[in-house]
């Protein structure tokens, strides 16, 4: 059967946070991404060919990380798996892996959502 579309790619992943300030900096100045354009409410950042949105949560809204997506995966573009961990800890952040891969380095953003960073040894 043939498919009616070819999809040749992901554009771009939304995730709503609570303090948009606050997780375009985090995404920015520890995860390196670009802004690509942004306005008040949402930040459009650009890794590589692929995009994360930041939407800011409206009128308090609860963020519900982990229940909407279970993690986004982020390929480095250099580092070793030891000394990426390292960076992480060293800046407060809780990482854990993931049962039988004992190369596997997740970890949350501020809002909760959890993200996985591979090296370039993993792909």
């Amino acid at each position: 059967m043939n498919a009616p579309f070819e999809v040749t790619g992901i554009d771009h992943v939304v995730f709503h946070v609570k303090d948009l300030a606050c997780s375009r900096k985090f995404y920015t100045e520890f995860l390196g991404m670009e802004v690509e354009h942004e306005s008040s409410w949402q930040v459009f950042l650009r890794c590589g060919s692929q995009g994360v949105a930041l939407f800011q949560a409206r009128n308090g809204a609860e963020i519900h990380a982990g229940d909407e997506v279970n993690h986004m995966a982020l390929r480095l573009k250099s580092g070793e798996y030891e000394k990426v961990k390292a960076v992480l800890e060293e800046a407060g952040i809780k990482v854990s892996g993931r049962k039988g891969d004992p190369r596997c380095i997740y970890f949350s953003d501020p809002d909760g959502h959890r993200l996985q960073l591979l090296t370039p040894a993993e792909y």
